[in-house]
């Protein structure tokens, strides 16, 4: 399960990213807690238009910030990401802490932040295969997600209480501080021993290459379209989280964070299960979906807090199996030179999404209360799984029998594993 920690360098960076990840999530706690309660009166709308700014950067930049991480060296401009990103910490937490924060600097603060994440998130995902080989890049990508979860488990608790106890603006200010974990691990990376790859030549053509590649291969279209449904109208659970703990259960900041922590807590099984498995597993993908659509219902019906709690705890089981699969899937079966460029397709579909669910989210809550709201995004879940169900009969000719009491698989005339089909649609890329 961490094996891919036995290596130095990604040992060195995996510590580094935990710190940091925990400062990251604290801060959009307690962003998405002080623009609901202290900056306009319980206006989910507003935190979902602060979402949209954060993420939009994602999908309006995407043809620039993939060629810069395939053009250019990648431990260079995540230095320069992490750096940008705790100045603008530490500025959004003094204005904060001195009385002076108002709405519209969240708002710059957020789109800020999402234009340096826009060109960080791509040189992240494809950083990670130079500090490890060929063989552990899957695991790698399961420990990533571990990281990021087990800091959405940490991170909302912690800010929560802090929160509560001193304000928001010190939550900032730490967030502003943690950069650092990640800025000094690049520093004490084994430069040598990294594991370079081919980067894109400067060529006519250069910035529509990932999108040419990703339209001649189906199964990761496929893999996009589902992401893209769940990202946009499932993963918006600082809207969900926040409308239901006020208005549906009257809790505070700190059960706020609880929720939250509960949350990531199934998040971080999901990615130590997916750390477990030698290579992305397609069949996981398509049921995960369809878990994370019952599990939303089932939470926007829960009709005590503890209830939801645990609905939630499954939900983020099934989000975390479905975008570990389908991140692990995406970059193992891309070649180097083009994997920055379809990386950050993926990140814009995955982030990008939010400008346009946020605010639509925002309003159904608004108008229709944070129960309809999660009923949307149950029905992204559901809806994704059709999308997968329908891409293995249409393209792989699935049928399904039922023979000697029990259910049976068949694709393309025969049984396989659905799981074969991303590593079958690569090797006939690469030929």
């Amino acid at each position: 399960m961490f094996r891919s920690l036995s290596g130095f360098n990604y040992r060195v960076w995996a510590a580094g990213a935990l710190v940091s990840n925990v400062g990251t999530w604290m801060q959009r706690t307690a962003q998405d807690w002080i623009v609901l309660t202290e900056l306009t009166n319980h206006d989910a709308a507003a935190v979902g238009f602060v979402m949209a700014l954060q993420f939009g950067p994602q999908l309006l930049l995407l043809p620039l910030t993939g060629l810069v991480a395939d053009r250019f060296d990648q431990r260079k401009i995540l230095m320069a990401t992490q750096a940008a990103g705790g100045a603008l910490g530490v500025g959004l937490g003094i204005l904060t802490v001195t009385g002076m924060v108002q709405l519209w600097h969240v708002y710059v603060f957020a789109a800020l932040l999402g234009v340096v994440a826009a060109f960080d998130a791509p040189a992240r995902q494809t950083f990670v295969s130079q500090l490890v080989g060929g063989a552990n890049l899957s695991n790698a990508v399961a420990l990533n997600s571990a990281s990021f979860s087990a800091a959405r488990m940490i991170g909302p608790a912690v800010a929560g209480l802090l929160t509560a106890a001193v304000g928001a603006g010190w939550v900032f200010l730490i967030n502003g501080a943690s950069f650092g974990a990640v800025l000094a691990s690049l520093a004490f990376l084994r430069v040598a021993d990294l594991q370079r790859s081919p980067r894109a030549k400067p060529k006519k053509g250069n910035l529509v290459e990932g999108f040419r590649y990703v339209r001649s291969r189906p199964d990761i279209m496929v893999i996009m379209v589902m992401v893209f449904l769940i990202g946009t109208f499932g993963l918006n659970f600082p809207i969900f989280i926040s409308t239901m703990a006020t208005t549906v259960f009257h809790r505070g900041a700190a059960e706020f964070g609880v929720l939250s922590s509960v949350m990531a807590i199934g998040s971080v099984v999901g990615a130590l299960l997916s750390a477990q498995r030698d290579k992305p597993r397609l069949r996981f993908l398509f049921a995960a979906s369809a878990v994370f659509g019952i599990g939303a219902a089932a939470a926007a019906l829960m009709p005590s807090y503890w209830g939801f709690a645990a609905a939630l705890a499954v939900v983020g089981l099934a989000a975390q199996t479905m975008m570990t699969t389908a991140n692990g899937a995406v970059q193992l079966s891309t070649p180097a030179p083009v994997r920055g460029r379809v990386m950050a397709i993926y990140m814009a579909i995955f982030m990008g999404g939010t400008p346009i669910g946020a605010p639509v989210i925002g309003w159904v809550a608004n108008e229709f209360g944070p129960r309809w709201a999660l009923g949307v995004g149950a029905a992204s879940g559901i809806l994704a799984a059709l999308v997968g169900l329908f891409w293995l009969v249409k393209y792989h000719n699935l049928r399904v029998h039922y023979s000697a009491r029990r259910l049976s698989m068949s694709l393309d005339g025969r049984e396989r594993a659905a799981e074969e089909i991303v590593a079958d649609e690569a090797i006939s890329q690469k030929g």
